[in-house]
């Protein structure tokens, strides 16, 4: 099991979405936990590392978690969602090529993980 954890952050009906350097599938900011690391803690480290910015102590929250197969893996994967305050500007850094505010429309533009979280988003009318 792959176990990851996700930043959800969903403004004016779109979900804010990051694309690593040579892929072409999208996904929610985050990443894989650090030995003895905390969701929140490892919630933080990625986003900073990813896209420039601080996640708020204290305000990350668990929306919603998917279990799906792993893209261009035979393993599960488990992503943990969270909403989280943040300051900063969003910039892709590290591996990310580019970040963009996608709909329910861009859902097939998107890992397997990142179109359950669409659809749920969307049932919920928080998805354009």
């Amino acid at each position: 099991m792959i176990d990851k954890v996700a930043w959800l952050r969903v403004e004016n009906g779109r979900v804010l979405a990051a694309r690593s350097h040579g892929k072409t599938a999208w996904y929610l900011p985050g990443g894989k936990r650090e030995p003895g690391e905390t969701d929140a803690e490892t919630l933080a480290r990625e986003v900073a590392e990813e896209l420039a910015v601080e996640i708020t102590p204290g305000s990350a929250e668990l929306t919603l978690t998917v279990e799906t197969e792993a893209d261009g893996q035979p393993q599960l994967l488990r992503m943990a969602c969270y909403t989280a305050a943040y300051t900063g500007t969003i910039t892709p850094s590290a591996e990310i090529a580019e970040v963009a505010w996608l709909g329910y429309a861009d859902r097939t533009r998107g890992s397997q993980a990142f179109r359950l979280v669409l659809d749920e988003l969307h049932s919920r009318g928080e998805l354009h």
